[in-house]
């Protein structure tokens, strides 16, 4: 088996930006693989998944700034839901091991287009769960659907924290939804530590969340 990591952006710069990153603390010498396109691209993913005989997916593609998808719904629902449609289907055509999608705690009684986006999208990976194991019980190829929710992460991509140090920095004011809100955050080397154990723990259709606060 060849420890080998594709990474696959539709953004240059980011992709760019990451390929750089991981380069820097590849203590390992893991192959990293960067490829531009888009996870709504089917046969760019059957293609990839086979080629690169790829065995688990972290599907994290997403337009997750609340108000741009507010402003742009059906590119954020074909985004956020298409994609994710796209990356199942692939992963079953190449009899992939695991596909973890990476959800958001909007996602639970969504009150915004992203969020409900999301959870159309959580909704679209527990189908594909339930087939599989409604046809594929105890078969090895079986591909293991599942899903991880948290909240915001410190730093990320999308995170509202570099807003609020820039109003801070300006002498304010901070700009808050509602004045009641309450806002859980959760460190980058969290975030990865509850994806790559719910990855572990999977066996098909799980929700995973980490107790915030």
């Amino acid at each position: 088996l060849t420890n080998k990591l594709v990474l696959l952006e539709i953004s240059e710069p980011c992709l760019y930006s990451i390929e750089q990153e991981l380069l820097n603390v590849n203590k390992e010498k893991i192959e990293i693989i960067p490829i531009l396109g888009s996870a709504a691209n089917i046969n760019l993913m059957k293609n990839l998944f086979v080629n690169e005989k790829i065995n688990i997916v972290f599907h994290a593609a997403a337009y997750k700034h609340v108000p741009l998808v507010e402003s742009n719904p059906i590119e954020g629902i074909f985004n956020n839901v298409i994609s994710t449609k796209v990356v199942c289907q692939a992963a079953k055509y190449a009899f992939l091991k695991k596909v973890i999608l990476i959800s958001t705690d909007k996602a639970v009684r969504p009150t915004n287009i992203m969020g409900a986006s999301k959870r159309l999208s959580e909704l679209v990976v527990q189908s594909f769960a339930q087939e599989e194991l409604l046809t594929n019980a105890s078969s090895n190829s079986r591909t293991i659907f599942a899903m991880v929710r948290f909240g915001n992460v410190l730093g990320s991509s999308g995170s509202v924290v570099p807003l609020f140090q820039k109003q801070i920095k300006q002498g304010g004011p901070i700009t808050l939804t509602h004045p009641d809100i309450i806002r859980y955050f959760m460190t980058i080397n969290e975030a990865v530590q509850l994806v790559m154990q719910s990855s572990a723990l999977a066996q098909g259709g799980e929700v995973f969340l980490l107790d915030m606060g």
